[in-house]
């Protein structure tokens, strides 16, 4: 990662230029960046950010990935930064099918470009790949909108669909994608959370990835910083247990649905000791219906002391979710 990040430092100050009609270009690149910020009407949140580095070598392609995720809830799906790396058979030729990034036409480019104006867009992703071309960087836009992902007969043009077959190409590398992700993220424990190295932290924290997403609604560098403050975390607590105190407690677990709708509060229930000690006869008096169930579970590994055989016990649990509330 470290000469990658070095090789993005040196290759964003270079100068940008642009092939011309009939301009001789330059030899096919060894490396390449992409960034793609992937936007969709479904969250939030609405929207993605990566940074893929692809290198050729002697034995195939290494391919880097930073994603950047904004907030979709701030208490229990924080900003994330996940930093992977992976390394395909191909070489680098064969991933870009022959062809010479730097001599796509900049009038094609330009043509294509102009089909945003055509209609609504709602989802999509606005893509750059930045190449050295003779010394120079270029950057070569496209935007890959909503129809070219979801329509059969989408009438993706040339460079465009090129680019979507490089990118699908590369994403295979890795177990999943934005796209692939639940829709409510943090529900269930994570499948890929790998923390940004010492160098890509420092590399989102400077802001040298900044200038690759000019004009969308978040900045690398804030994202990042944002991830690195851990949420608020949840609290359950036994508030009273009359007129006898478990012997053994299990908390109740928080149920992460629970948590993401903000719903929080007491839950008063009420249950009969055996002569073993354990509870039976679980009733509740008060508190919300999404909380009863995991107070169940919990209470029915409560074991009191022998004298409270045959007692009724009255236990209130506090639910507090230590999150800010949501805006109406």
């Amino acid at each position: 990662m470290k000469r990658s990040v070095v090789w993005l430092f040196v290759l964003l100050c270079g100068c940008i230029t642009f092939a011309k009609e009939g301009q001789t270009v330059s030899s096919v690149p060894d490396r390449f960046l992409i960034a793609r910020h992937t936007f969709i009407d479904v969250g939030p949140p609405n929207d993605f950010y990566e940074i893929i580095l692809v290198r050729g070598t002697g034995s195939g392609t290494t391919i880097e990935r930073v994603t950047l995720t904004p907030a979709g809830d701030a208490c229990i799906q924080p900003p994330t930064v996940e930093v992977v790396s992976s390394a395909i058979p191909e070489t680098l030729s064969v991933v870009l099918e022959g062809r010479n990034p730097c001599a796509i036409s900049d009038k094609a480019l330009r043509k294509e470009l102009k089909r945003r104006k055509q209609g609504l867009v709602f989802s999509g992703a606005e893509i750059s790949m930045h190449v050295e071309c003779g010394g120079k960087e270029r950057i070569i836009r496209a935007d890959v909108l909503d129809r070219d992902m979801f329509d059969p007969k989408a009438a993706t043009p040339e460079n465009t669909s090129w680019t979507m077959r490089l990118l699908t190409r590369l994403d295979k590398a890795f177990p999943s994608g934005v796209l692939d992700r639940p829709i409510f993220a943090g529900l269930t424990e994570s499948t890929l959370s790998t923390a940004p190295n010492a160098d890509a932290a420092r590399a989102l924290g400077a802001g040298e990835y900044d200038r690759l997403f000019a004009g969308t609604p978040d900045r690398p560098s804030d994202l990042y910083r944002a991830s690195q403050i851990p949420p608020p975390a949840p609290e359950v607590l036994l508030r009273s247990s009359e007129p006898f105190q478990p012997e053994k407690f299990v908390r109740p677990e928080y149920p992460p649905i629970a948590r993401l709708a903000r719903i929080e509060g007491a839950v008063v229930v009420t249950f009969q000791v055996d002569a073993n000690g354990g509870v039976t006869d679980t009733q509740f008096e008060s508190g919300h219906p999404m909380l009863r169930p995991t107070v169940t579970n919990a209470v029915n590994e409560w074991k009191f002391p022998k004298e409270a055989a045959d007692h009724r016990i009255k236990a209130t649990i506090d639910f507090k979710t230590n999150c800010p509330s949501k805006a109406r």
